[in-house]
């Protein structure tokens, strides 16, 4: 008997890798199959603007809260640099997503540097100032 999707995803999950490696393929839950490659899609898509945001949100606390400098600050901005590029290499098709991603990351990386520096959402430009090329560069660093 088939395991329920609904009841117990993980169960169902390795009953549906078995019958496809088997070839029964008349058994498998194809509707529930297809649903989660495509939830798999966005996933990585989410992670590519989840990455810009906090990157983005550290490029801005570099450069208003110069002061505040430090390892911490740093270390956050070229891990997800770092992290970035290890996503695209594994997922060059995300490249055609970059310039979107960048973009709609911006406005939660103000939210998140506001938060962090615990001001007003305001102090930061409407548009982002630093442009992908830069955020993206291990030489850069905004003063």
């Amino acid at each position: 008997m088939a395991t329920d999707y609904e009841k117990d995803f993980h169960a169902w999950t390795l009953e549906n890798a078995e019958l496809l490696r088997q070839r029964r393929f008349a058994e498998i839950d194809v509707d529930n199959i297809a649903e989660e490659l495509e939830n798999m899609g966005r996933s990585e898509r989410h992670e590519l603007a989840n990455r810009f945001a906090v990157l983005l949100a550290h490029l801005l606390k570099w450069r208003f809260q110069p002061e505040r400098r430090g390892n911490s600050w740093r270390y956050t901005i070229e891990e997800q640099r770092r992290r970035i590029e290890r996503l695209l290499d594994e997922n060059p098709s995300l490249t055609s997503r970059l310039e979107t991603a960048f973009e709609n990351a911006y406005g939660d990386a103000i939210l998140i540097a506001a938060r962090e520096m615990d001001c007003d959402k305001n102090i930061f430009p409407t548009a982002c100032p630093f442009t992908q090329k830069q955020a993206l560069n291990s030489d850069y660093w905004p003063d």
